[in-house]
């Protein structure tokens, strides 16, 4: 196979609310904790262990701005994208952050319609596209 893949599925629930950064060039950032869980039983005392791993999850421009009309803590996502890691030295300490840049997004369920199932107000898809699927370069879905 020649060259290399740098893409990350993930399916989890949002830690926090979407937090925006606006930039003067009219781009848009948004970032959020993504908890994804993993289980299993101990073989030897028959306990059922959850596991919880943590991501941080950067979307941009109209992505970033639909994430942050339509999402909010607890919500559960699906989102592809690809890994990045940041470094930086603070006092003379070398500090490392591994990030998710997503592309893709497709909202899986949203307090908003768990908390009433006849309204749902999560962004309806384009007529082209399946499900909610949502990407940096879509327009607004409605």
């Amino acid at each position: 196979m020649a060259g290399t893949v740098n893409k990350v599925i993930l399916i989890g629930h949002l830690g926090d609310e979407v937090k925006m950064h606006y930039f003067d060039d009219k781009n848009s950032q948004g970032r959020f904790p993504l908890a994804t869980n993993e289980s299993y039983t101990n073989k030897q005392t028959g306990e059922k262990i959850t596991t919880t791993e943590w991501h941080n999850i950067i979307v941009r421009n109209k992505l970033a701005e639909i994430c942050e009309k339509y999402l909010s803590k607890g919500d559960k996502i699906y989102c592809e994208g690809r890994i990045k890691t940041r470094q930086w030295e603070s006092e003379g300490v070398k500090r490392y952050m591994t990030e998710i840049h997503v592309i893709d997004m497709t909202f899986l369920s949203t307090k908003k319609e768990l908390n009433n199932p006849n309204k749902a107000s999560a962004p309806t898809p384009q007529s082209s596209k399946p499900e909610n699927k949502l990407s940096e370069n879509d327009d607004l879905p409605f």
